[in-house]
């Protein structure tokens, strides 16, 4: 048994490699049929890790992956103790009750550099936060292992090209966890868009929120059941304090979303699923804005939270079109061309309570200036976006296939990239003259060395 799993594992992980390399199609399965091993033979399943097991990993990332009987949560891992054994707990739980019998077949880790190690398992999930992404994900690209990661997909630019590089050169399947991509609203009004139902597309409206001030900065022991040095991993130390880490007890929203040390704020937090979306309906999933400034940004002050509350930026395009983001705008993206426009918004979906969308009934998911166009039938011969009903399953198929993801590494890395554009210039406060091509700014020292930050030694990404 143990040398068919070694089989399986070599074939999982370099399978789409040799591909790339040699041009050859393959015309077998990437698993073993479950005709032949059985629907539940260890064989035919794809062994996934689940790397970060707090409130998204739990409530959306496990749940996504362990509705799919061709897939196994083995692992867990978190440099919290109690988190990883909670983890471990929850997925054991799900098991015993989908089989009617007890089941403990899930290993704890609280180094994911070990995990990587296991040779047993295929793919991963990281459900860190975004400060950690880009050091967990370019390792697993590294160990073969195929990634599915939450959104934002890095905290610099500069951490994002070396992730999409790694990913890549790896051949592993990466999927972003920019789930909208796989939200029949989104992919249909991105089409409606790209075949010219609104005429020709002129500006791009994105409704995110901001962040309150806040936190408390009494200084605390460390819990003894938190690596720390790690948690804070690539970033400068500072002193510890719950509102800057994740509660202790329960799973309520953490407080370094709010800490610029861990990351930009709403502007990369929701911005990285609505300027994706605004991408793909403007064509440009695989680049990004031209010039970008601020008309407004104010930035939390006198308490532990820093990142940016009410603010208004602007992008163009070298398509011509103009981006502007705010918080004055209804949450969600707006489509306006020379004749009509299209909203589009997850209504009241949500994924945690914090989001916007929670409680609200009454938002809708598609608008559009005349109905008609929400009628519109996208013809054989206009475009299309491939279709993935559910954002896991998408990932866990194209493991299975040896199929692109919907939402690959490179477009992930355009859509966060073109998140900090803006918070760049939010910085800055004025107008800033970016080249897609080249990942840098044009005749701006100051711009291009907040690209990257410093790195701690030991958690560097590179």
């Amino acid at each position: 048994m143990k040398k068919q799993n070694i089989g399986r594992r070599k074939f999982l992980t370099h399978s789409a490699k040799a591909a790339i390399g040699t041009g050859i199609a393959f015309s077998f399965p990437s698993i073993v049929p479950a005709s032949v091993l059985g629907r539940f033979a260890p064989s035919n399943r794809i062994n996934v890790a689940a790397i970060g097991n707090g409130r998204i990993g739990r409530t959306h990332d496990m749940p996504g992956v362990w509705q799919y009987d061709y897939a196994q949560l083995m692992a867990v891992c978190d440099v919290d103790a109690l988190r990883a054994e909670d983890g471990k707990k929850i997925i054991n739980e799900f098991y015993s009750k989908r089989d009617g019998k007890p089941f403990d077949g899930v290993k704890v880790y609280t180094d994911y550099r070990e995990l990587l190690h296991n040779k047993d398992i295929d793919a991963v999930l990281i459900s860190t936060p975004d400060h950690t992404h880009a050091m967990i994900a370019a390792a697993a690209a590294r160990a073969g292992k195929h990634i599915y990661m939450q959104k934002p997909a890095s905290l610099t630019i500069a951490e994002g090209r070396v992730i999409s590089n790694v990913v890549t050169k790896s051949g592993v399947k990466f999927q972003i966890g920019s789930q909208q991509r796989s939200t029949e609203q989104f992919r249909y009004a991105a089409e409606l868009v790209r075949n010219g139902r609104i005429g020709e597309l002129k500006t791009v409206y994105v409704g995110l929120p901001g962040d309150p001030p806040g936190g408390n900065k009494t200084e605390m022991p460390v819990p003894k059941n938190l690596n720390y040095d790690m948690w804070l991993a690539s970033t400068p130390e500072v002193y510890y304090t719950e509102d800057r880490v994740h509660p202790q007890n329960g799973y309520g929203r953490p407080g370094w979303l709010r800490c610029e040390q861990f990351g930009a704020g709403m502007i990369t937090g929701w911005g990285a699923h609505h300027i994706d979306s605004a991408h793909w309906g403007m064509g440009m999933e695989s680049s990004g804005p031209v010039e970008i400034w601020s008309e407004k940004a104010e930035f939390a002050t006198g308490g532990l939270w820093d990142v940016h509350g009410i603010f208004k930026t602007h992008a163009n395009y070298a398509n011509g079109v103009h981006m502007i983001v705010s918080n004055e705008f209804q949450n969600g993206i707006k489509f306006e061309g020379t004749t009509g426009w299209v909203f589009v918004s997850r209504g009241d979906y949500q994924v945690t309570s914090s989001d916007p969308g929670a409680g609200n009934t009454q938002a809708k998911k598609i608008d559009a200036s005349d109905p008609k166009i929400l009628t519109s039938v996208i013809g054989d011969n206009e475009f299309h976006f491939t279709v993935s009903k559910e954002h896991h399953g998408n990932w866990l198929e194209a493991i299975r296939d040896n199929k692109k993801t919907i939402a690959p590494v490179e477009e992930a890395h355009r859509a966060c990239s073109a998140c900090l554009l803006h918070h760049i210039a939010m910085k800055l406060n004025r107008k800033l003259y970016w080249n897609p091509a080249t990942e840098q700014f044009k005749n701006d020292d100051q711009a291009n060395s907040m690209l990257s930050r410093p790195q701690r030694k030991g958690y560097e990404v590179k």
